[in-house]
């Protein structure tokens, strides 16, 4: 299975406002990420959609988690990005060419589909058991406290170089 790098890129975004505890500007998104703030935008649109992010405009505006990060699953921002739709689909091979099964004998879903169903379904279960609060503690592991507690303690004033100019992420 093949995941586009959105849901890499989401779910950084998703770990970010679960550590600022604030609403962040889509801009201030962008340069913590290293994104493009157009490629970020949709991102964001997509989670705000499915209902994971909320936004507000003005001064203290941005982007939020609309519900705890121990309410949210990995899995609820893969399918946000990427759908919800399974990745394989049979397309009934075994009831076509010279040797095709009758469509009578086809009750129930062929051996290759129920193989693939029950493979997607254990990815999905182990993706809907990690929380972004768990995967928090993890990336915090993985790159250290500090950087974490930097975005949780302040997301002060970073400059963006290709505008020359300041953004203020609080």
């Amino acid at each position: 299975m093949k995941l586009s790098i959105g849901v890499e890129r989401a779910l950084s975004c998703c770990l970010v406002l679960a550590a600022a505890q604030r609403s962040v500007p889509a801009a201030g998104l962008a340069v913590i990420l290293d994104l493009s703030p157009t490629y970020l935008a949709k991102q964001l649109q997509l989670l705000a959609r499915a209902g994971l992010l909320t936004s507000a405009q003005g001064r203290s505006g941005g982007y939020r988690l609309a519900r705890p990060a121990t309410g949210i699953s990995v899995l609820d921002v893969v399918q946000a990005v990427g759908g919800s739709e399974y990745a394989f689909r049979c397309t009934e091979i075994r009831q076509r060419g010279p040797l095709a099964a009758p469509s009578e004998a086809c009750v129930g879903p062929c051996a290759v589909a129920a193989v693939m169903h029950a493979a997607e379904e254990a990815w999905r279960a182990a993706l809907g058991a990690v929380t972004l609060a768990d995967l928090a503690v993890d990336v915090s592991d993985d790159i250290g406290s500090g950087v974490v507690a930097a975005i949780h303690g302040g997301l002060s004033r970073q400059r963006d170089p290709a505008r020359g100019e300041g953004h203020d992420l609080r």
